[in-house]
């Protein structure tokens, strides 16, 4: 029996690995992919104290090999399913189950997409699902938001601050986030709607350079930005948990600042829980809390 099952190889769970392990906790780290999370799409990192300019591979890599160091175990195996068996947990996958006295969901989300073809492949070339987090690199250039609810009114707000014009593209006449936003992104002279209209096309070389939309009549215009941010929804990595865990409406696992949730022994980390800001520095934060949290719980209970 491990100590500490971590579930997610993000920079939630790996951080929450190292402190594990720094506690000299048996510690086993599950991961469905490969480790690093969704920084490893980010082409230069310099919003994280210490690192004025990093790429999110090698960020990803340092954190990963810094886990391997303190010698924590990794297996490359989906965790589909967490019983609560009271004093111990049980996390199942596709090859068998594990068992500890603590597990820690560090899942993350997984960005919800346009559907565009070669979205893929223009991600970190001009594509982006996180304006706080790329927005500075678009500074004084052209830029396309994707999306009505809040997300992305507060993405073109915050970018419209950064950048020569913001485009906001959303697919009907008005736009479900909240009013107040709108006003402000109203009058704003280098904010410009169009609605009723999707991205059809994505126009690259070796980066994007501009995007099609058409709009409900089938008209279609030719947009020339250098960035493109997707903020079309987020879909929170907790599905396979939620007889367990609280969720909110939109998917997100409910817990307080220390990580608990309701079950004792079980805790969140990361952007898969109820938060205001998903960063980089706010996963890492949420793992050391986590991993403290269960080092506390273990001692609590033995």
């Amino acid at each position: 029996m491990y100590d500490i099952i971590i579930v997610g190889g993000g920079p939630a769970g790996l951080t929450a690995a190292i402190y594990a392990r720094r506690a000299k906790k048996d510690v086993l780290l599950l991961e469905a992919l490969a480790c690093g999370g969704q920084i490893v799409n980010a082409h230069n990192i310099e919003n994280y104290p210490a690192e004025a300019h990093i790429s999110g591979a090698e960020f990803a890599t340092k954190l990963y090999e810094q886990v391997v160091a303190f010698g924590a175990e990794i297996r490359y195996e989906r965790a589909v399913e967490v019983k609560d068996h009271g004093n111990y947990k049980e996390v199942v996958t596709p090859y068998g189950s594990y068992t500890g006295k603590t597990v820690i969901l560090a899942t993350g989300f997984e960005n919800r997409k346009l559907g565009v073809e070669g979205e893929d492949s223009l991600v970190g070339r001009g594509i982006s699902y996180c304006a706080t987090c790329d927005g500075n690199f678009f500074r004084n250039r052209t830029v396309a938001v994707v999306g009505g609810g809040d997300n992305a009114l507060e993405d073109t707000l915050y970018l419209a601050d950064l950048v020569s014009k913001v485009y906001l593209i959303y697919r009907r006449d008005s736009f479900p986030g909240e009013e107040e936003t709108e006003k402000l992104l109203k009058e704003r002279d280098n904010v410009e709607f169009v609605l009723n209209s999707k991205v059809t096309k994505l126009i690259a070389e070796k980066r994007l350079t501009g995007v099609e939309v058409a709009d409900k009549e089938g008209n279609v215009r030719e947009l020339e930005i250098s960035g493109l941010f997707v903020a079309v929804g987020k879909i929170p990595e907790n599905q396979n948990f939620a007889s367990l865990i609280d969720l909110d409406e939109a998917g997100y696992a409910i817990a307080s600042e220390n990580c608990r949730t309701k079950v004792p022994g079980l805790f969140v980390a990361g952007d898969n829980r109820v938060k205001q800001l998903r960063q980089l520095v706010t996963a890492t934060a949420d793992g050391a809390v986590a991993a403290t949290e269960a080092i506390k719980y273990i001692a609590s209970v033995n």
